[in-house]
């Protein structure tokens, strides 16, 4: 069999990589178009499309040998995604996309093929929250595979940042809720729960299928509490929020919605939430920002005052 030639990697791509992936995902890029290449002959598979890509990740429409059209997803492997292939096995294509191979060694992903053109995010906001909020029901019943990161470590991180976030954010009002957050987490820590988490559902990472009309894609599985997850659904289109004239009534909308139809505890998935908003800022304090993002300030706020 005649070896594929190397693909040309989307400009774009290799932008974010070097910009957000470090040495690695410099490294990683450089050697994609070979890779990619290899895994292709490796098996068996031909390209049927044209490529897509995320901020560090590339996918590509190919079809296998048994003429089963699929998608190839490569990534640089880090701490963030490693688990998406545990993830995936688990769910077994429970709300979520199918795994149909994988390569441990490099992190390259063989998924069942779904329609890239049509993302939840272009279904009208009110009949999208519903189908995310069904499809997290399904996501969250799975328990969350032995070896799969923790929320407790990960709260048990945030919070050991804390002290020492909350003097960069030069506004004295930011730095009293970046501590309420830390306070709402501190209460929930025992509690971290076990559920496998999609830890990123929103529009975009929803995808129309065959064998079921919308499936969740790019994971980043993470065993705990199912209130973890509502944050990216709430902040997500924030344009349409801020449309309906008042953020705090549409915020809350969005949120009772999901509680409901998930089956939430409404006091333990407003502290949970906290504590996404809590992780948010710790990023944002990490890349050197000393105020919070208004649109997090803005759901804090929302939920905070029930």
């Amino acid at each position: 069999m005649t070896a594929s030639s190397p693909i040309d990697v989307p400009v774009a791509l290799i932008a974010s990589v070097r910009k957000h992936g470090g040495a690695s995902g410099r490294a990683w890029i450089d050697t994609l178009p070979r890779l990619t290449a290899n895994i292709l002959d490796g098996w068996s598979l031909r390209l049927d499309g044209l490529a897509r890509h995320g901020m560090t990740s590339l996918v590509l429409p190919v079809m296998c040998a048994d003429g089963t059209a699929a998608a190839l997803k490569l990534q640089p492997l880090d701490e963030e995604n490693a688990g998406e292939p545990v993830g995936l096995r688990a769910w077994d294509g429970d709300g979520a996309v199918r795994l149909l191979d994988h390569d441990p060694a490099t992190g390259t992903m063989l998924l069942e093929r779904l329609d890239a053109t049509r993302p939840l995010s272009a279904v009208a906001e009110g009949p999208a929250l519903q189908i995310l909020a069904e499809l997290l029901t399904r996501l969250v019943a799975v328990p969350g595979p032995k070896g799969l990161r923790c929320l407790a470590d990960i709260a048990a991180a945030m919070l050991d940042q804390v002290p020492r976030a909350v003097p960069m954010l030069r506004d004295p009002a930011e730095q009293r809720l970046l501590r309420i957050c830390a306070s709402a987490v501190t209460e929930l820590i025992n509690e971290p729960g076990d559920r496998l988490l999609h830890w990123d559902l929103h529009y975009d990472n929803v995808l129309a299928g065959q064998r079921h009309p919308w499936l969740a894609i790019d994971p980043k599985p993470l065993a705990g509490d199912p209130c973890f997850e509502l944050l990216p659904a709430l902040d997500n289109r924030w344009d349409e929020v801020v449309a309906t004239g008042n953020v705090i009534r549409a915020v809350r909308r969005r949120f009772d919605l999901l509680t409901e139809v998930v089956g939430l505890d409404r006091q333990r998935a407003t502290g949970w939430t906290l504590g996404r908003v809590l992780q948010n800022a710790l990023w944002d304090i990490e890349d050197g920002h000393t105020a919070l993002d208004p649109t997090q300030i803005a759901i804090a706020a929302a939920l905070m005052r029930r």
